[in-house]
C-alpha cells in the first residue's frame, strides 16, 4: 500500500478507527492467570469453539492465540475480522497484507468507477 493511501485511511478512521481499543487485555491478571486461560483457549480452539477461544484470547493479550484466530477469519474469506485479530496481537506483518489486498481492491474498484464514467 502505498505510504499516502495508508496516511489518508489512518486520518479517515480517526482516533478510535476500525477496532474498538476497548478489546484490549484485561488487567491485573497474574501470569500463572494466564498461563491457565491461555490452555483452556488453545484447548477450546482446537475444539472448534473459535468464539470461546477469542474471548479468552482477548482477555488475556495472548498474540499467539489471537493471530491464529485471525488466521481462521482469513482462512474464511473474513479480511476485516482476520484484521481486528491481527491488530490486537500486535502482527504487523499479517495486517500488512490485509492492508495491502484492500488497498488493490479499493484501487481496482476506483479505477474500474473513472472508466465507465469518463
Amino acid at each position: 500500500m502505498t505510504d499516502s493511501l495508508k496516511k489518508q485511511i489512518q486520518e479517515k478512521q480517526g482516533q478510535e478507527g476500525f477496532i474498538k481499543v476497548t478489546d484490549g487485555p484485561i488487567s491485573g491478571l497474574t501470569a500463572a492467570q494466564k498461563a491457565v486461560l491461555n490452555r483452556k483457549g488453545n484447548e477450546l480452539f482446537n475444539q472448534g469453539n473459535i468464539a470461546g477461544a477469542q474471548k479468552i484470547f482477548r482477555a488475556t493479550g495472548y498474540s499467539d492465540g489471537l493471530s491464529r484466530i485471525g488466521d481462521f477469519y482469513r482462512g474464511k474469506n473474513c479480511p476485516l475480522d482476520a484484521l481486528k485479530e491481527y491488530y490486537l496481537a500486535h502482527n504487523r506483518a499479517k495486517a500488512e497484507a490485509i492492508y495491502e489486498s484492500l488497498a488493490k481492491a479499493v484501487q481496482h474498484r476506483l479505477h474500474n468507477d473513472e472508466s465507465c464514467n469518463g
